[in-house]
């Protein structure tokens, strides 16, 4: 009995160990932890105020380069690039369309210094100093460039609303890539979506526009 005793009393005491040893590993991460978050608190609002010098909230006077004119808006920092060309811009740039506003569709592509982005996913504040260029910045009626006329001889739009993306992105790879194979244009085009279906179209314009030898103009 005495040695039973003993065993229950040694098996306390591990468990006891061990379960102080546990709480005092708790305490430790969640100690950790608030300091961790502390540290990061203090850095942020030091960036904030030592940063661009840009105010977090009001609004901001901002120049944008839009398709080779400077513009003057006023917005929050927290405006959308597309946001800001839909709706601060005067006259406004409506080109990129809101659609999914969550950077999955790819109705609201511009090119940044060339390059495709969804203006939905960045702040026009971001964009200062950078060349903005809409679909309206690729043609114009009067005017249109190598792959907006492609679009219109292949028939490659329906509803419209995903038109303006297409054109963007595929201008700029064309650029890249004057000459492309269908896969190439798919792989091209991924971030693009149409619910309308013209995949078909919208690949047989970008390769029209290809082989016309003008697709960057």
């Amino acid at each position: 009995m005495a040695d039973e005793s003993d065993q229950d009393k040694d098996k306390q005491s591990s468990h006891d160990a061990s379960r102080r040893r546990f709480l005092k590993g708790v305490g430790i991460a969640g100690a950790g932890a608030a300091f961790a978050d502390k540290l990061l608190i203090e850095t942020e609002a030091s960036e904030a105020q030592a940063g661009s010098g840009r105010p977090l909230n009001g609004n901001v006077d901002i120049t944008l380069d839009i398709n080779g004119q400077k513009r003057s808006v006023k917005v929050e920092p927290r405006t959308t690039l597309l946001n800001s060309l839909r709706n601060d811009v005067d006259p406004p740039v409506t080109g990129p369309k809101l659609v999914c506003d969550v950077g999955t569709c790819g109705a609201c592509t511009v090119l940044l210094d060339g390059k495709p982005v969804y203006s939905c996913l960045m702040f026009a504040v971001d964009a200062i100093g950078r060349k903005i260029t809409t679909v309206e910045g690729l043609g114009s009626p009067d005017k249109l460039n190598a792959v907006q006329t492609a679009f219109v001889d292949k028939d490659a739009l329906m509803c419209g609303f995903c038109t303006p993306g297409f054109v963007t992105t595929i201008s700029a790879y064309l650029k890249r890539n004057p000459n492309p194979t269908l896969a190439d244009v798919r792989e091209a085009c991924k971030g693009n979506f149409c619910r309308c279906g013209t995949y078909p179209r919208v690949f047989e314009a970008a390769l029209a526009a290809a082989k016309a030898g003008t697709a960057g103009e």
